[in-house]
C-alpha cells in the first residue's frame, strides 16, 4: 500500500518536529523543508499529496511558494499553518488556492482532521484510490459497489465506504476509536459516539462477509480497536 505523502514547510524546528511526528504516527510519508529554496524545490520535486506550509520563513513568503505550486502543480492540496492570524492574511492565502487555514496554536487532533479533510476531497484523489484485492472480490469506490465474482453486491453508505478506505489505508495496524472518529468523522458530527461508530463498523463488517464469504478482512483487536487485514491491500 502507498501511503500518502506530505511535505512540511515551517522554518520553527520544534513545531516542525511536533508537525512531523504526529503524521507519522498516523501513518503518513513525511517530506521537511525549513527555507523558502528548499521548500520551492521539494514542493516542485518530491511526489507529495499534501502541503503544510508556513507563512514566514527564512529566505521568501509562503504565499510566494504556493503561486509556484499553483501555477505548476495545480491540484496539489495546500494547508497554510501560519500565526498570523490577520484576516488579510488569510483572505490573500485563499485567493491563492489555499485548501484551508489554521492559526497557530493548533492541537494535534485538529490538524489531523483537516488534512483528512483536504485529502478527502482533493481533485487529484480519485487516482491515489486505494486497490484492493480480496479473493473473489471487487471494489467500484466511484460508486461504492462491492460485488462478488458470482455476482452478488452491496451498495456501500458514504460512512461506510469512507470507514473501508481508512482501515484499508493503514492495513496492519490497530486503528482506535478516537482516531476513528477523527479521521472518518472529521469531528463534524458532535455527539458522535463510540457505539454509534461500532454500528457502523458492524453494518460494514455484514456487508462484507456477504459478499467476500467468512474472509477475515476487519479484526477487532480487545480493548485497542480494529485492524485491516494486509493481505487484501495491493501493495503495487
Amino acid at each position: 500500500m502507498t501511503a500518502y505523502q506530505i511535505l512540511t514547510i515551517e522554518d520553527d524546528a520544534a513545531i516542525r518536529r511536533g508537525i512531523v511526528a504526529a503524521l507519522q504516527a498516523s501513518g503518513y510519508v513525511v517530506w521537511q523543508a525549513a527555507r523558502f529554496d528548499e521548500a520551492v524545490t521539494m514542493a516542485m520535486d518530491k511526489p507529495c499529496d499534501l502541503v503544510l506550509l508556513d507563512l514566514v520563513m527564512p529566505g521568501g513568503d509562503g504565499l510566494d511558494v504556493l503561486a509556484h505550486i499553483r501555477r505548476d502543480k495545480p491540484t496539489l492540496p495546500v494547508i497554510i499553518l501560519t500565526a498570523r492570524g490577520e484576516s488579510i492574511d488569510r483572505v490573500r492565502g485563499l485567493r491563492l488556492g489555499a485548501d484551508d487555514y489554521v492559526v497557530k496554536p493548533f492541537s494535534v487532533d485538529e490538524l489531523l482532521a483537516r488534512v483528512e479533510a483536504v485529502l478527502r476531497r482533493s481533485p487529484a484523489r480519485s487516482a491515489q484510490t486505494i486497490r484492493l484485492n480480496i479473493p473473489s472480490a471487487s471494489i467500484d469506490w466511484s460508486t461504492k459497489e462491492l460485488t462478488s465474482d458470482e455476482g452478488t453486491c452491496e451498495v456501500l453508505s458514504d460512512r461506510e465506504s469512507a470507514l473501508l478506505e481508512y482501515l484499508a489505508r493503514r492495513s496492519g495496524r490497530v486503528i482506535d476509536r478516537n482516531e476513528l472518529l477523527r479521521g472518518v468523522w472529521q469531528l463534524e458530527a458532535k455527539g458522535i459516539t463510540t457505539r454509534t461508530m461500532d454500528v457502523h463498523v458492524a453494518r460494514l463488517r455484514e456487508k462484507l462477509r456477504r459478499v467476500c464469504g467468512d474472509i477475515p478482512i476487519i479484526k477487532t483487536v480487545r480493548g485497542r480497536g480494529y485492524v485491516f487485514d494486509q493481505r487484501w491491500v495491493d501493495a503495487t
